[in-house]
């Protein structure tokens, strides 16, 4: 399943530590914020992994799940990749 995270981080110390373990699992996007395909099991272990390491009374973790159909609708403008290929084009006719 297509996966966004996004965090927000108090320390430096926490932030290095967490960014290393979610870049072996997805790509960065912007500074805080990565996506990718994860299955079921590797976003558990991703997600008991980061859990372990934050701290709930300063930092964020935000995590979506997206469908193929949604992660298809994504729309990124700008330099940052577009990990989900687009819909085909659709023509409207009328």
């Amino acid at each position: 399943m297509h996966t966004v995270l996004a965090f927000d981080i108090g320390s430096e110390k926490r932030r290095a530590r967490m960014v290393k373990v979610i870049l072996a699992r997805l790509t960065r996007v912007q500074e805080s914020v990565f996506e990718g395909q994860l299955d079921e099991a590797a976003f558990l272990r991703m997600r008991s992994d980061l859990e372990g390491v934050y701290e709930p009374e300063a930092d964020t973790l935000r995590y979506w799940r997206l469908c193929r159909t949604c992660a298809r609708r994504t729309i990124a403008v700008g330099q940052s990749p577009l990990l989900v290929p687009p819909d085909p084009p659709f023509r409207v006719i009328g």
